[in-house]
């Protein structure tokens, strides 16, 4: 079935948004375009194509109820492979070919970072990249709208929950690159107000290549737990080289971590992995979001995980963004909007007000279970 022609008569009735159809015999407007530049091919595509998915179902929706003031959701998807120089070329066509009212679900801190002058220039807002930097995100001020905590606060609340079980001996293993180094800077000082000590770094490469080799030194510390600022083929080479070396550390993972994927590369031995999430929980019961969104993905096929969620999540705030700012949703009127929105969705509370570009303070912590499904 073509996911673009079903209808999930659902999808727009949530609290906030006002969805209204085009009066009958009305000439239909054009449609309000939405951009994102992400990668979506490669060993980690599957992120920015889960992201994509899960605000799919939410535009569907709405258009499916008539659109946003009579004017239908079109997302323009474009690949830039994580790199910089496509990211910039991607944006560039959003913002003037395309003429993007405004961008989402953009992925990584060096193409992020490559686009804000183009985003910038263009006065294009961009909602809810992911895995971006703290720094990155503070060059970004006045541009990008965070919908996930940032990573000190991640950190700040996976030492607190190691020190308080009585871990205080904790390595590291992060991504080679200039974002996992930042990572580390930020749990080194969170280490020593919290009275942790670091035993151990291994710095990865991102496809895994030389975790053994890197693994070694970290394993010759004699960590209690590690720290994984990893995913992918990384993180399960990594947790592979660690345990063959005959350490039982137990593993905490950051958010960028994909249970779901590291669990099917270890082939059923994801045992002692825990991750700390900064989206609600997929698969919550009580919440009715997370029940609607459940039932809109299952309709599509989208596979149900905490990505295609944090697409649908995004994709809400920014069609509430839309509505707030209606009829004429300006990228100037959307920058307003956003800078004065505070909401509840799905057990989660943002607010863009006073300045901040970070909206979310949300941290929970998950066990990856073999199978790769998770549990609270």
């Amino acid at each position: 079935m073509d996911r673009r022609s079903f209808c999930i008569g659902a999808g727009a009735a949530f609290s906030g948004v006002a969805v209204a159809r085009t009066a009958e015999g009305e000439a239909a407007r054009g449609d309000i375009v939405l951009g994102q530049s992400a990668v979506l091919s490669g060993p980690v595509g599957v992120v920015g194509t889960a992201l994509r998915d899960g605000a799919q179902l939410v535009f569907e929706g709405v258009n499916a109820q008539g659109g946003v003031g009579g004017r239908r959701l079109r997302l323009v998807s474009l690949d830039d492979g994580l790199d910089p120089a496509r990211a910039v070329a991607n944006y560039k066509s959003l913002a003037t070919e395309h003429r993007v009212a405004a961008c989402l679900l953009g992925t990584g801190a060096t193409t992020t970072s490559a686009a804000v002058p183009v985003l910038r220039e263009a006065g294009v807002p961009l909602v809810g990249a992911m895995t971006v930097s703290d720094s990155v995100r503070d060059a970004s001020a006045g541009v990008a709208y965070y919908v996930r905590a940032s990573q000190q606060r991640e950190c700040e609340a996976l030492v607190t929950h190691l020190t308080t079980l009585g871990i205080h001996r904790i390595g590291v293993a992060y991504f080679a690159a200039p974002g996992g180094e930042e990572v580390l800077r930020q749990l080194k000082s969170i280490f020593e107000q919290r009275g942790a000590e670091l035993r151990g770094t291994a710095a990865v490469a991102v496809d895994g290549r030389n975790a053994a080799q890197e693994c070694k030194r970290l394993v010759a510390q004699e960590p209690q737990a590690v720290v994984l600022f990893l995913s992918g083929a990384a993180a399960a080479a990594t947790m592979d080289a660690i345990r063959s070396q005959g350490a039982a550390s137990s593993f905490y993972g950051m958010s960028v971590l994909s249970g779901e994927v590291t669990a099917r590369l270890l082939g059923g031995r994801a045992h002692g992995l825990a991750i700390s999430e900064v989206i609600p929980y997929p698969w919550d019961g009580a919440s009715p979001e997370a029940v609607q969104y459940r039932r809109a993905a299952e309709h599509a096929g989208v596979p149900i995980g905490y990505h295609s969620f944090e697409g649908w999540l995004v994709a809400r705030v920014l069609v509430e963004a839309l509505s707030r700012a209606a009829p004429e949703p300006t990228r100037a009127r959307l920058h307003a909007t956003l800078r004065a929105m505070k909401l509840r969705v799905a057990g989660m509370d943002l607010d863009f007000t006073g300045g901040r570009h970070t909206g979310s303070h949300f941290v929970e912590l998950v066990h990856v279970r073999d199978n790769g499904s998770f549990a609270r």
